[in-house]
């Protein structure tokens, strides 16, 4: 598995998932509750898991390929509704979708090269995430991949909502 192909295209569908936003459309939420799309990039931005790739501890190397299938599959889908810990909740870094897309391509070209880097040794460094417990570097890039995805369809669902509001 091509963990820098799966990353590229994570960005593709990310980058993809704003084209033709206007700075109101990326400021906008369409029901209180809901975040906007400068809040889905925001809660996107991965460094904070670079820190723990790059900061894990040494175990022995294991791979998984459906534990990384199932942690993307799970982490990707709109189906099941998660809360965010306020600690990561978005804060409202960024005031210009530019802005925000600058940083996420910043971070993912980060992500990339610490990947292309690392290459087999993903395997061989771990971490405890809170919530899907232990996984080494390579589990982690399918969580990274996923969150960014599924922040993608918030996207998308996000701006269809609010042409739907516009249109009524």
């Amino acid at each position: 598995m091509d963990l820098t192909a799966i990353l590229e295209a994570g960005r593709r569908d990310s980058l993809d998932a704003t084209r033709n936003i206007s700075p109101e459309q990326a400021s906008a939420k369409p029901a209180r509750e809901c975040w906007s799309v400068l809040e889905c990039i925001e809660q996107v931005v991965e460094g904070r898991y670079l820190g723990w790739i790059s900061n894990g501890a040494a175990i022995a190397p294991q791979r998984n390929p459906e534990k990384e299938l199932r942690l993307f599959t799970i982490v990707r889908s709109r189906l099941t509704k998660v809360e965010s810990p306020e600690a990561v909740r978005p804060r409202g870094r960024f005031v210009t979708l530019a802005i925000a897309l600058a940083e996420f391509e910043a971070v993912r070209d980060r992500s990339v090269q610490v990947v292309q880097e690392r290459g087999d040794a993903l395997y061989s460094g771990g971490t405890t995430h809170p919530g899907f417990g232990n996984l080494n570097g390579a589990e982690m890039v399918q969580l990274i991949d996923g969150h960014a995805r599924r922040h993608a369809d918030q996207i998308r669902e996000t701006c269809e909502a609010l042409n739907a509001t516009k249109g009524a």
